[in-house]
């Protein structure tokens, strides 16, 4: 997968702007300001329809503007589209080749990006949702009844919450949400148990071509309850279980909405005794691993890195150079950055830009 043009129109601090990019490394250098990232959020938006920094679309509409503005065409193989994202105060708008999408999984299968972030180097000691949001995006891309699964489980979910709100509450109507969270559930864990199993069939490969070290690395997926032939019957027992809880706390207390993942570097949690610079190329080679676990490779994802570079030592910075350059497109931001063979982009502030 490549994209083959981008043009914003009054999005965040660019009131025009409109690149043509290649396959292979594209850098985008330029000062603090000069809305680097917002490029970047820009291809994460054109896959999600959401943005990775702010939960509210108004905030990507430049400041005294009506509506922003997202175009690209991005290639997948022989196959072009066109996609068109039109974000204002009444809400938003998704065209593909000129066509209104209304499901977030139809917009998915035309636009898949990787993207790690500052913020990611903590994701093994932050809060548990954050590694949720990574495997359940990553199996979506991967596939697409995973993303149905999960959209029935939320909203199951939230009407069982709703129940144990109420000032008494239907015992039936609990036990009948209970049994649909269940059946939901089996399907989710399954998903999740092998997309783990993937990773860690290429994770230390990731990792040792980002260190040059053979250290043992293998992500512990911890499900609510195992899924084998007996899920159905231990889950409502767990269920069980909690319910004097659920009742007094008023929230569902276990679940897959609950889960989490965590990262052992030999045999250690990397979260709790990893250093900062393991932490980083852990996460880093865990957000690059869905790329391989595509096998269609004209679906394979855009890579976006936004200052991936700036706490690396010079060894580790060549070394991720390297590795990315087995990708098919990849965007790197950073105030400066010369790498050969790449196509470069230079932002300046107030929307100037210059290409060399």
């Amino acid at each position: 997968m490549v994209i083959k043009s981008l043009t914003l129109k009054n999005f965040r601090n660019h009131d025009y702007l409109s690149y043509d990019f290649t396959s292979g490394l594209n850098i985008l250098t330029g000062p603090n300001g000069a809305g680097k990232t917002n490029i970047v959020e820009s291809l994460y938006y054109l896959s999600l329809a959401r943005s990775f920094r702010v939960n509210d679309d108004n905030d990507l509409i430049k400041k005294g503007k009506d509506k922003a503005e997202i175009d690209a065409v991005v290639s997948e193989g022989d196959i072009n589209r066109k996609i068109r994202i039109i974000i204002s105060k009444e809400g938003r708008q998704v065209f593909v080749n000129n066509k209104p999408v209304s499901k977030l999984s139809e917009l998915s299968r035309c636009m898949n990006v990787v993207l790690f972030e500052p913020k990611d180097v903590m994701l093994f000691r932050g809060s548990p949702r954050e590694r949720r949001n990574f495997l359940d995006i990553s199996i979506s891309k991967k596939s697409n009844p995973y993303l149905d699964y999960i959209s029935r489980y939320d909203k199951v979910l939230k009407e069982r919450n709703e129940i144990l709100k109420g000032n008494t509450v239907d015992k039936i109507l609990l036990d009948t949400t209970t049994e649909m969270l269940v059946k939901l559930s089996g399907p989710i864990v399954s998903y999740r148990q092998m997309y783990v199993k993937d990773i860690n069939d290429i994770l230390i490969k990731i990792t040792r071509a980002l260190t040059g070290e053979d250290n043992k690395i293998e992500v512990i997926y911890k499900p609510f309850v195992e899924y084998n032939q007996d899920f159905q019957k231990n889950a409502l027992e767990a269920f069980k279980r909690a319910e004097e809880s659920d009742l007094k706390k008023k929230v569902t207390s276990i679940g897959i909405h609950r889960e989490d993942i965590s990262v052992c570097l030999n045999g250690r949690d990397i979260g709790e005794f990893g250093s900062q610079g393991e932490n980083r190329i852990a996460s880093l080679a865990l957000k690059l691993s869905p790329y391989f676990l595509i096998e269609d490779k004209d679906k394979r994802p855009i890579v976006a890195l936004d200052d991936v570079m700036s706490e690396l030592d010079q060894s580790h910075r060549q070394r991720l150079i390297m590795f990315l350059k087995k990708f098919e497109q990849v965007f790197i931001t950073a105030t400066r950055l010369e790498v050969e063979d790449a196509s470069h982009y230079q932002l300046k502030k107030k929307d100037k830009k210059e290409v060399f």
